[in-house]
């Protein structure tokens, strides 16, 4: 197996025994390291938490610039949409399939190849062996989604053999979209509730298997809504067999990864604006303006208010002057801050959204609105403020403005989705509300619009050249314009 040595605990072990007298030391370097399962799995869980919640420009700041929730104060580059400076689509491609995908990928190795326990029960063992390696794929399978929303075609069928495909072939989005729904159809059925599966190592659900087929359940549902133009039919069976084996609808069941106060495990938010002392960011006039339209009391847990109470956002896409702006919350800057892979907020709008396209989800599109707005009003800590925002004209799904139910739905969820970047940002493109407008300043490449995926890695055009042309030109020119398979408009 090719070991990959990254995980949290073995960069430990290996920073802290850098230096050693005995005589054997540094003998057989070729061999292997042991890594346990556990290990590999909480590193490829921070990894994927961390790069969907960092504002480092050299991450995923995109998450909080192309939704247009922050502005810059003095490094617009990315905010202006090149995102090719700091080869931003580079380190995501490169940590969503070698920190994610493969750690997870070598975790499944590592324990199938484990014997059981002495004193437990051969039936017993196999059933938390199983229960551990649908964990493992339930979390490669999100990260693929995420990679088709980013990018558009990937590679998938060769990604995971290095020894046999060395320049892996790229897949079509759908293809994929089409296989991960088969697996999550399989990882739920192998998935067993009466047994355990870790007991350790693992920090989203600390290995509690029906929190984990809940998750399975919410990420079809979280596939699905993205083909609902696309392709209704299978859109329609993902959906209504998800909602009816239950869903993430409380904030009891969210998906969250619980940081700490000590480096190097705190809150990627705390990282680049407290620890580093940066004053890189605040938030942009776009959602700042229209949460003042709502008085939505969202405000105090996402900005920090002016000496006289308002709140007030920079100019996306333009410098700014850090000291005569509202700034990020110090609950976001938070080091222990949690993140969401999914959430009850998210999932009642993905609802709400199958629910308006006719699918049969239980309830009706109001009703899963107003569970959406709640839910996030919960997970803030300001539950009790919902019904009075929900009573607000333009707010109360019968008459707040909107031709549509899509474009009211839209709205509360890029409110809503502050925090969460990629499904924001995802939402937007698959809502096409609201209308967001690329800034003046925006560079060439933009070509006036904002973007609607990420151009491929540099990297893969020297190395890959040929999948990466043949890519290109199936999904319709590697440009920052060009949409992925279910973006239809």
């Amino acid at each position: 197996m090719k070991k990959i040595i990254n995980s949290i605990a073995i960069l430990s072990l290996l920073m802290t025994s850098c230096v050693n007298d005995a005589p054997d030391f540094n003998e057989n370097k070729d061999r292997a390291y042991t890594v346990p399962a556990e290990a590999l799995l909480t590193n490829s869980e921070k990894a994927l938490v961390d790069i969907m919640t960092s504002p480092n420009v050299n991450d995923w700041s995109l998450g909080k610039y192309f939704p247009q929730y922050w502005a810059a104060v003095t490094y617009t580059t990315e905010s202006r949409y090149r995102v090719t400076s700091r080869k931003i689509p580079d380190r995501m491609w490169r940590i969503l399939y070698a920190d994610v995908i493969g750690n997870l990928e070598s975790a499944k190795g590592v324990i199938q190849t484990e014997t059981a326990p002495t004193g437990v029960p051969d039936s017993q063992f196999q059933s938390e062996q199983k229960n551990k390696i649908a964990i493992i794929d339930i979390l490669q399978v999100y990260t693929y989604q995420i990679l088709v929303d980013m990018f558009g075609d990937v590679p998938y069928t060769e990604s995971l053999q290095p020894s046999k495909f060395v320049l892996p072939k790229y897949d079509s989005g759908k293809s994929i979209y089409t296989a991960l729904i088969t697996r999550l159809n399989a990882d739920i059925a192998a998935l067993n509730s009466s047994n355990d599966s870790f007991k350790s190592g693992e920090y989203i659900y600390n290995g509690d298997v029906a929190n984990w087929k809940l998750f399975a359940n919410s990420l079809k549902v979280k596939i699905g809504v993205n083909l609902i133009e696309t392709d209704a039919p299978l859109a329609k069976s993902t959906i209504e067999s998800a909602f009816t084996a239950g869903l993430i609808l409380d904030n009891s069941k969210n998906a969250s990864f619980a940081y700490v106060t000590a480096a190097p495990n705190y809150n990627p938010i705390y990282d680049n604006l407290v620890a580093a002392n940066r004053n890189d960011f605040i938030p942009a006039s776009t959602i700042v303006n229209e949460m003042n339209t709502l008085n939505d009391p969202r405000r105090s847990k996402y900005f920090t208010p002016l000496a006289d109470g308002s709140f007030l956002g920079g100019k996306y896409g333009f410098t700014n002057k850090y000291t005569s702006f509202s700034h990020v919350s110090d609950l976001l800057k938070s080091p222990d801050f949690p993140s969401q892979l999914l959430e009850a907020s998210e999932i009642n709008f993905y609802l709400a959204e199958a629910a308006a396209a006719g699918l049969s989800v239980g309830n009706t599109t109001e009703f899963y609105y107003n569970n959406a707005i709640t839910a996030s009003f919960i997970s803030w800590g300001i539950g009790e403020d919902a019904p009075a925002y929900l009573l607000n004209p333009n707010v109360a799904f019968t008459t707040a403005p909107g031709a549509t139910a899509k474009e009211k739905i839209a709205k509360q969820e890029w409110i809503a989705f502050y925090n969460r970047g990629m499904e924001s940002w995802t939402a937007y493109r698959r809502l096409n509300f609201p209308v967001l407008v690329a800034p003046t300043s925006a560079y060439a490449e933009a070509e006036n619009e904002v973007p609607k995926r990420l151009t491929y890695p540099i990297n893969e055009q020297t190395v890959n050249g040929d999948n990466w042309q043949a890519a290109s030109t199936a999904i319709g020119g590697d440009k920052l314009k060009t949409h992925v398979f279910w973006d239809k408009l």
